[in-house]
């Protein structure tokens, strides 16, 4: 990983942030972190919640004693709080410390008392989750009526963003330092409320000790190509699609989208099917010559397998593309061709598979899916972007990158082939194959959010170039962006 990427992007897991905050506390005591969390949480409630009466319930961890701090702050603004214990903290501990420090009223860890209480502070476990919630935990967190939560809500798998057993839904999510997966991966992130992410003080030298792998996909981590005053149409990139007999409009959507993303030159390798193309189609580039024939020509670098494409199309063209050496994006019918098969998209660059094209090449994504994700891209040597609700890409060296930023909207045919055209353009324009997939990805999500709330995939290219444009401005904004506590708002 040669690149250096924003750290304020990164992304960690509990294992990594349990090594971090342990290197922390070499030159920062954990009750000074603790306190700086707990107080953290309670400017978030006196910032947006309403005074009411207050429970906060305290795991035996360190979590729990992040919530004794809580209380503590809100007692000391006025604030009725009371605790509830659903274990005592460890004698000598910091949290016992934060424990002895909190001089309010202590209520028994029960239904009856949250269902008493306007606010609950979820403080019993963390986002390390080793085991499903269960029992009476879940009875007492299920009787709150408005929740709070410390770190991650309780029975979300900070690693995955899936609920073990059960997850209260909290109105509001304070956590440290830097995300967790579990906070931007669906469903956990149904379960947040508005996300705050608070400066606790943790050292930079901390962080720079355990090397991230997974990122937030925001401009910054990636920087797109920008034309000088003697680029021309060659020097922008040539993309080069497939195109198939019978499904024309996905190819048309690919092509779209590569033009409206930069793409210097598009060209439709369309043999025998070429006249189905010609009408309505200013811009492009249509070839009626055999596949071979075309490979000769070296600034064609760049090519799109798949859409619009049957699976004996696929058969006859992506060998070929990759004996050729071609950089290759493989989607929907190069998919489908390779189902049960993955071997088959060995030598591509770039696959886009949804939920059901994954499984259907790799098998379920089972019970981490940021981890299968990565363990495919190893298995094929490629960039997979896995799409949907949190799009995941995936580089073959582990590197992972999870996007957010998108609408449902996009859910819609034809979405995807504009996709593929928006990535096929940057790598012809001499991104890497993982920068390019991120930055493929999040464009096309702007572009949607630009389009309206129902818009059709004949829409999105129309919006590309405003979407390259604010990511601009944001890559210009991320130079000079520092901790803080920051407001995350969900799509």
């Amino acid at each position: 990983m040669a690149a250096i990427y924003p750290s304020l992007l990164s992304v960690y897991s509990p294992d990594e942030m349990g090594k971090i905050d342990h290197i922390s506390a070499q030159t920062v005591p954990v009750s000074v972190l603790m306190e700086n969390a707990g107080r953290a949480v309670a400017r978030a409630i006196l910032r947006y919640e309403k005074p009411a009466r207050v429970l906060v319930l305290c795991g035996p961890g360190n979590n729990g004693g992040d919530g004794y701090v809580v209380a503590r702050h809100l007692y000391d603004a006025g604030w009725p709080v009371a605790v509830a214990e659903m274990v005592a903290p460890k004698p000598g501990g910091p949290a016992a410390e934060a424990s002895a420090r909190f001089r309010g009223v202590r209520v028994p860890f029960s239904a009856q008392e949250s269902a008493r209480a306007d606010l609950v502070v979820d403080a019993v476990f963390g986002a390390g989750l080793s085991r499903d919630v269960a029992g009476l935990p879940v009875e007492v967190l299920q009787a709150a009526h408005r929740v709070v939560a410390v770190d991650i809500p309780s029975g979300v798998d900070g690693a995955t963003g899936l609920v073990r057993g059960y997850a209260p839904k909290a109105v509001m999510t304070v956590t440290f330092c830097r995300f967790k997966p579990g906070h931007l991966l669906y469903p956990g992130r149904e379960y947040l409320g508005r996300l705050i992410l608070a400066d606790i003080g943790i050292p930079q030298t901390a962080l720079d000790q355990v090397p991230p792998t997974t990122w937030q996909n925001e401009p910054g981590l990636w920087h797109l190509p920008i034309p000088g005053p003697e680029s021309h149409k060659y020097t922008r990139g040539v993309v080069s699609i497939c195109a198939g007999e019978s499904m024309p409009g996905a190819t048309r959507l690919c092509a779209g989208g590569a033009r409206a993303a930069g793409a210097g030159l598009v060209r439709v390798a369309a043999g025998a099917g070429a006249a189905a193309y010609k009408l309505g189609a200013p811009g492009l580039i249509i070839d009626d010559a055999p596949l071979p024939t075309l490979l000769e020509d070296k600034r064609r670098r760049v090519w799109v397998c798949g859409p619009g494409l049957t699976e004996a199309e696929v058969q006859a063209t992506l060998p070929v593309l990759l004996a050729a050496g071609k950089s290759v994006l493989a989607d929907a019918g190069a998919l489908s061709a390779s189902a049960g098969d993955p071997e088959k998209l060995k030598g591509v660059a770039v696959i886009t598979p949804h939920i059901g094209e994954f499984t259907r090449v790799f098998g379920p994504v089972g019970s981490n899916p940021p981890e299968h994700v990565r363990q495919a891209a190893q298995q094929i040597g490629a960039v997979v972007v896995l799409k949907g609700a949190s799009t995941m890409i995936a580089a073959p060296d582990g590197r992972l990158a999870i996007n957010n930023h998108a609408t449902p909207a996009l859910g819609t045919a034809g979405s995807g082939d504009t996709l593929s055209g928006v990535i096929s353009a940057l790598l012809a324009a001499g991104m890497p194959a993982w920068e390019a997939a991120c930055a493929g990805v999040w464009l096309h999500g702007e572009a949607g959010r630009q389009a309206g709330p129902w818009p059709v995939a004949e829409d999105l290219d129309l919006h590309l170039g405003a979407a390259r444009e604010k990511a601009a401005h944001m890559q210009k904004q991320r130079v000079n962006s520092h901790i803080g506590i920051l407001p995350w708002t969900h799509v």
